[in-house]
């Protein structure tokens, strides 16, 4: 009975059903997205808006490209504020961990600095969300040392400057950060450590395809959550993939993916970090079958 009881508090949060009373932790748990094509809200939000409703999604990253127009940004922005939704200003790509990266990091922080300062409150971005993957720049394997400081010089101006703007700073991370030990100016210890630390929350990238393997990744990170009061959301794949079938859930569909996840909530709802599931992406999401 106890099982059923938790599996229907879960369906608030995975979206399986609407109108049910839920203890407050599962109704205050994020469910989030990242929608990386903000040309597809050119001709109009509508339908990425009401996608977003159905799904009963809290919050978007959305990919920040310059040459879209602000008004697009201002205007999804107001549609998802009538419907609950916040919306993070996304970036971030390898190549900002090399010696000049800084550079396309303080373009983006310019852009949403201009774009707050000329929006009404309704449009404003609620943060910043950082995902940068310095492991797949080309450094990594050869200068790994000086990639990890520059990748942490990143995190460190991005929430520095999130601070200026009163705005919350996040970041992914890949669920094995918690090997990558780091000494430098910024101290030692565990990458992933050191990143919560610095921002106002992540988003692990436990990319697997059953809670049995997802659970076990993300222990580290809410633990640690937990000892510094920082929430934790747990982020999971639905794109296919040439890198294994393992690691999305493109294969097998929503349903089951709901169903996955309501059995990851269960085993981590006990930490208090914990703080809901990041579905990856929208348009994956869109075409997954059910």
């Amino acid at each position: 009975m106890k099982k059923v009881i938790c599996s229907v508090f879960l369906c608030l949060v995975v979206g399986l059903v609407v109108n049910m009373a839920v203890p407050a932790k599962a109704s205050a748990m994020e469910k989030a997205t990242w929608l990386w094509n903000p040309w597809s809200l050119v001709e109009g939000s509508q339908e990425t808006l009401d996608f977003l409703a159905e799904k009963q999604v809290t919050k978007v990253y959305v990919q920040i490209d310059r040459d879209v127009s602000s008004e697009v940004y201002r205007e999804f922005i107001r549609g998802a504020t009538t419907r609950g939704i916040d919306v993070y200003a996304l970036d971030g790509a390898p190549d900002w961990a090399a010696p000049k990266g800084y550079l396309q990091l303080r373009q983006l922080l310019g852009w949403v600095e201009q774009y707050q300062k000329a929006s009404p409150a309704e449009s404003d971005f609620k943060g910043i969300h950082l995902d940068v993957e310095p492991y797949l720049y080309s450094g990594w394997n050869t200068k790994r040392a000086t990639v990890i400081k520059a990748y942490q010089s990143i995190i460190k101006e991005a929430s520095v400057k999130a601070n200026q703007l009163k705005i919350r700073m996040e970041a992914d991370v890949p669920f094995w950060f918690d090997e990558i030990k780091y000494k430098n100016t910024y101290g030692n210890g565990l990458l992933s450590d050191w990143v919560q630390q610095q921002t106002d929350g992540i988003t692990i990238m436990a990319y697997r395809d059953s809670a049995a393997a997802i659970a076990p990744l993300t222990l580290h990170e809410l633990a640690n959550g937990q000892k510094l009061g920082k929430p934790v959301v747990i982020g999971v794949e639905t794109g296919q993939t040439a890198e294994g079938d393992y690691l999305t859930f493109y294969q097998e569909g929503e349903a089951f993916m709901n169903q996955e996840l309501n059995k990851v909530y269960n085993q981590v709802q006990s930490y208090s970090s914990f703080n809901g599931f990041a579905i990856h992406h929208t348009e994956s999401w869109k075409a997954m079958k059910p």
